[in-house]
C-alpha cells in the first residue's frame, strides 16, 4: 500500500492510475450514428498481422501490453478460440481492434479496444461498444469487464461508464516507457512527457 503524499517515479518510467470496471447485466444499446462499419471476426490471426493493427491503434496511447509477449506465448493466446479478435472494417480498409476474451469461465474481459486516430470522435466508438456488449453477453456471461489508464484518451474512463460499467478498483502502474526499450517509435503519445534516465 502506498502512504499519502507524492511518490517519485524513476526517469525512463511512465506512471498511470488504472482504473477497472464491470458490468453485471447486459447494459441497454445507447443510440449511435448510422456508421458506414463493419465487424469482421479473425480466427487465429497471425501474429504480424495482428501487431500491426495493435500498434496503429494503440500508438497514441502507449499500448505496450501484447508488444512485450514472447512471440509464441502471443501466438498461444491467439490461437485460443476463447480469445475473439475482431478487425473494425470500413470498407477494406481495417480502423479498429476490439477483443474479447472469455478464458475465465462466466465472465468477459473487453480486453482491447480501439480505433485508428482519424477514426475517434466519429461515433466509431458507441457503435463498437453497442456490438462488444452484445457480442460478450450473447454468451451468457455473469460479468464484462474492462481497465483503462490515465494514459488512454481523456474520454475513455467516461466512455466506458457511460457505457454501463462501474468503476471498482484503481492501482498505480509503474512501468519501463516503451519508446525508451524500443517497442513504440519515440513520437508516440506526444501527451505524455518523455523522461529519461
Amino acid at each position: 500500500m502506498l502512504e499519502d503524499g507524492l511518490h517519485d517515479v524513476p526517469a525512463g518510467h511512465t506512471a498511470s492510475v488504472v482504473t477497472y470496471l464491470e458490468m453485471l447485466s447486459e447494459a441497454p444499446e445507447r443510440a449511435c450514428a448510422d456508421v458506414p462499419l463493419r465487424l469482421q471476426r479473425v480466427m487465429r490471426p497471425d501474429p504480424d498481422w495482428y501487431l500491426r493493427l495493435f500498434r496503429r491503434v494503440g500508438h497514441p496511447w502507449l499500448w505496450f501490453g501484447r508488444l512485450e509477449m514472447a512471440r509464441a506465448d502471443l501466438q498461444r493466446l491467439l490461437d485460443d478460440p476463447l480469445v475473439h479478435v475482431h478487425a473494425v472494417m470500413e470498407g477494406e480498409a481495417e480502423v479498429g481492434l476490439l477483443e474479447l476474451d472469455f478464458r475465465v469461465q462466466g465472465q468477459c474481459e473487453l480486453a482491447y479496444f480501439g480505433l485508428v486516430p482519424g477514426m475517434v470522435g466519429a461515433g466509431a466508438g458507441r457503435w463498437m461498444m453497442n456490438r462488444a456488449i452484445r457480442m460478450a453477453w450473447v454468451e451468457g456471461i455473469r460479468r464484462f469487464h474492462v481497465h483503462t489508464c490515465t494514459l488512454d484518451h481523456p474520454a475513455a474512463l467516461e466512455f466506458y461508464r457511460r457505457s454501463g460499467f462501474v468503476p471498482y478498483k484503481r492501482e498505480i502502474e509503474i512501468a519501463p516507457d516503451p519508446r525508451l526499450i524500443g517497442l513504440i517509435p519515440e513520437d508516440a503519445a506526444p501527451h505524455v512527457p518523455l523522461i529519461r534516465g
